[in-house]
């Protein structure tokens, strides 16, 4: 990766097909890490996913608001060896109202239709990810930090 622009394409490619994703968060000095359905929303700056409220992962997300979120996307390459990428997300969350913005709660249910009665569910929330920066890992000796604002610039 040589520029920030390749750094915007990795991103984009680890993103787009990407369907879960390790979410990690913090409650009372103890870290906490949870597989979770996710959608990128917007210009790949966002991300949504749905949980229940009675989760340890809700519960520490309402007494602190920042995360990590790690994406693997494997690809082969020529030679049939898998490769993979690995994008480290950093940044906080907010709930989004459902009956407010219908568009995100649509977007999530579009790429994960099987889980239509989960979000159903008065119990479930509706959480966006703000990424802050992102750590894009291309191999072990080619490891890339960038801020959300600095992708925005490109």
């Amino acid at each position: 990766m040589e520029n920030k622009s390749a750094i915007n394409r990795y991103i984009e490619e680890v993103l787009k097909p990407c369907r879960f994703a390790v979410l990690a968060t913090e409650g009372n000095g103890q870290p906490h890490t949870s597989l979770i359905a996710i959608t990128p929303y917007g210009s790949f700056g966002q991300l949504i996913f749905a949980t229940y409220r009675n989760t340890l992962k809700y519960r520490n997300l309402t007494h602190n608001s920042k995360v990590a979120v790690l994406i693997e996307s494997r690809d082969a390459n020529m030679k049939g060896l898998p490769k993979s990428i690995v994008l480290t997300i950093i940044g906080h969350t907010e709930e989004i109202s459902i009956t407010e913005n219908e568009s995100a709660y649509e977007a999530h249910l579009n790429l994960h239709p099987e889980m239509e009665s989960f979000m159903r569910s008065p119990d479930c929330a509706l959480i966006l990810v703000i990424a802050q920066s992102y750590q894009v890992v291309n191999g072990i000796d080619d490891i890339r930090w960038i801020t959300a604002d600095d992708l925005d610039a490109i």
